[in-house]
């Protein structure tokens, strides 16, 4: 199998075990818990991620990412094993925290992999838009899924977990069984030098800003979305699986056109641009529904919100690889130190105006931020064509 193929098919088994437990997280916490407080254990795994992901740039150079996958991936199947087994709540929310703390980092590593397969930028939106696509299907797959498991039983959380640790297995063998190529040796700097360079350049900083404003519609969504479809307007998992799946089918149909248009005749800008105003004003949407809407439109304004977010990902995601390389591990760590960022601002603001409000008022407020914000951070873009 060809290296980057490996990475396709893993990034997909990654998508199918990362997801599985983020549609229920919320609710399986709020069963413990007032669901005020349940963003704050994210918050509390992305607080590890932030303090040990400065350190990924010198343990890849030791290591080798393709080691520290298998070592991240390993921890995260014995993490989801230990869910399953419905520990008490103390321990529950150590092994989300735990959890959500590693993800990024495997990310981070199979950024690094695929960026030593591009050997011209040319081809960076089109390879980039594969492997997000990959992401995607897998993605797709997974409501299905925890549909299926929960069809019986709307809190038997515990098989979701399961699931998703299994999936693991076939991504350990796939990236233990041949060594993948990692590109030159890494030239190491001080991540703050790193960072202040990225700062001083305008396109770097916008590019930077925007992934993380999409970072945070990736929280706001998909952990309060379901939480508040399921336990406030009482629809059950059996029909979100379904309308979760074809929610995200935008991202598989539009994100290698999308990639292709950007690498050929437009640039990211006005993609980028017109894909934060869909994704932001869908996400305030959100905050409208009521137990009295129709499946349709439920299902309209969620489909309408990641036509949005697929088209600010791959922008995102090409431009800013087209200007680095597998070398560039301290610039792609900080890049990719925006999920765990994200992971602890987004839940922060979630449980604050989940304590003083609603989630109507939760989905306008998030919404209408990543929609400005976003777009005025676009308009600062120095786009290729």
């Amino acid at each position: 199998m060809q290296p980057r193929v490996i990475l396709f098919v893993g990034n997909f088994l990654f998508s199918m075990f990362a997801a599985l437990p983020t549609f229920i997280l919320l609710p399986y916490l709020s069963s413990f818990m007032p669901a005020a407080y349940t963003g704050l254990v994210i918050a509390g795994g992305a607080l590890i991620a932030l303090i040990f992901f400065p350190f990924q740039p010198q343990l890849v150079a030791r290591f080798g990412a393709q080691k520290l996958a298998l070592f991240f991936a390993i921890a995260e199947m014995i993490t989801l094993l230990a869910l399953a087994t419905a520990p008490g709540v103390i321990a529950a929310v150590l092994l989300i925290a735990i959890s959500i703390s590693l993800q990024p980092f495997i990310y981070y590593e199979l950024d690094l992999l695929l960026e030593a397969t591009v050997a011209k930028e040319g081809t960076t939106g089109r390879v980039r838009a594969l492997f997000l696509t990959a992401w995607n299907t897998g993605a797709l797959a997974a409501p299905l899924i925890m549909g299926a498991l929960l069809v019986s039983s709307n809190n038997a959380y515990g098989r979701v977990f399961l699931a998703a640790g299994a999936l693991l297995v076939p991504f350990i063998v796939l990236f233990a069984a041949r060594r993948l190529p990692e590109g030159d040796a890494p030239k190491i700097s001080q991540m703050r030098d790193t960072f202040m360079c990225i700062m001083r350049d305008r396109d770097f900083a916008a590019v930077t800003f925007g992934h993380l404003f999409l970072y945070l519609f990736f929280i706001w969504a998909p952990f309060y979305i379901p939480a508040y479809l399921h336990i406030e307007l009482g629809i059950p998992w059996s029909e979100l699986g379904w309308m979760f799946s074809v929610m995200l089918i935008p991202y598989i149909l539009l994100q290698y056109p999308a990639g292709w248009i950007s690498d050929r005749i437009l640039g990211d800008k006005e993609i980028m641009f017109v894909g934060f105003l869909i994704a932001g004003g869908a996400l305030a949407s959100v905050g409208l529904l009521s137990s009295a809407s129709s499946i349709a439109l439920v299902l309209f304004v969620l489909v309408l919100s990641r036509v949005g977010a697929a088209l600010v990902e791959i922008t995102t995601e090409g431009h800013f690889f087209r200007r680095v390389t597998e070398k560039d591990i301290n610039s792609i760590s900080i890049f990719r130190g925006i999920w765990p960022l994200a992971n602890l601002i987004a839940p922060v603001v979630g449980s604050f105006i989940l304590l003083f409000g609603n989630y109507q008022l939760l989905f306008i407020l998030t919404g209408g931020f990543v929609a400005i914000a976003g777009a005025i951070t676009t308009l600062l873009i120095k786009d290729f064509r």
